[in-house]
């Protein structure tokens, strides 16, 4: 029987839990029912909040992948809701990226793979960047060079170079995601590694790294020793 969250015990309403305990106390689908703050006839904003979790895949990071579209096929999420839903995962990308960003100076590769992983990590087709940096390894810019398939992507060395020299960049690194998940390097990545790499010797840039990203897990070319 219907009887939405008003008429829950204190005890397991989302806003009061909240409250009390921290948002850190609070499933995902209580986390998910505060930004929807409602629900429809016959269907309370946590109900409707675990619906979307079940279309997704079951958890939070299925979100990653959803677009307005999608979400608005599930029961109680019209087009405000998903735009919602997709805006606060866009937020929770850029606060991510932000912080990694003012790190200064950029100083291990694990932490430009940290900047691109939420961004990328749920992509399902290939993308490129370039991550510029100047003398000291402080963070100038990026570029997203490319979009590609499921399994494979054009990697534009000539616009890469360019575009890294406009901004007066000294250091630049590669940054590519594996849909699949799985970061190993194919035959492929390697040969572009091997190009951008003189590209960048014969331009007066360093290339400090060429990173792949999977699933909450890196490739870096540069800790496997193989990158000069």
């Amino acid at each position: 029987m219907y009887k939405g969250i008003k008429n829950y015990p204190a005890s397991e309403r989302p806003y009061e839990r909240c409250e009390e305990y921290g948002p850190g106390a609070l499933s995902d689908a209580e986390l998910l029912a505060v930004i929807l703050r409602s629900g429809k006839k016959g269907l309370d904003a946590k109900e409707v909040a675990m619906r979307v979790l079940d279309e997704v895949g079951g958890t939070l990071g299925g979100l990653c992948r959803a677009e307005v579209s999608d979400l608005r096929r599930i029961e109680g999420i019209g087009r405000v809701k998903a735009v919602q839903l997709v805006c606060i995962v866009q937020i929770a990308k850029r606060i991510w990226k932000e912080d990694v960003k003012h790190k200064d100076p950029l100083c291990h590769v694990r932490e430009a793979a940290a900047y691109y992983m939420q961004e990328l990590r749920h992509e399902e087709t290939e993308h490129v960047y370039v991550m510029m940096l100047d003398t000291k390894m402080r963070f100038i810019g990026d570029h997203h060079a490319s979009i590609g398939s499921v399994s494979m992507s054009q990697v534009p060395v000539r616009e890469i170079i360019r575009e890294s020299l406009r901004r007066d960049a000294v250091h630049i690194i590669l940054v590519h995601n594996h849909p699949s998940g799985d970061p190993t390097p194919s035959e492929a990545d390697r040969e572009v590694c091997r190009n951008l790499e003189l590209a960048c010797r014969i331009s007066g840039l360093k290339m400090v790294d060429s990173i792949i990203i999977g699933d909450g897990k890196y490739y870096s070319f540069r800790e496997k020793g193989n990158l000069n």
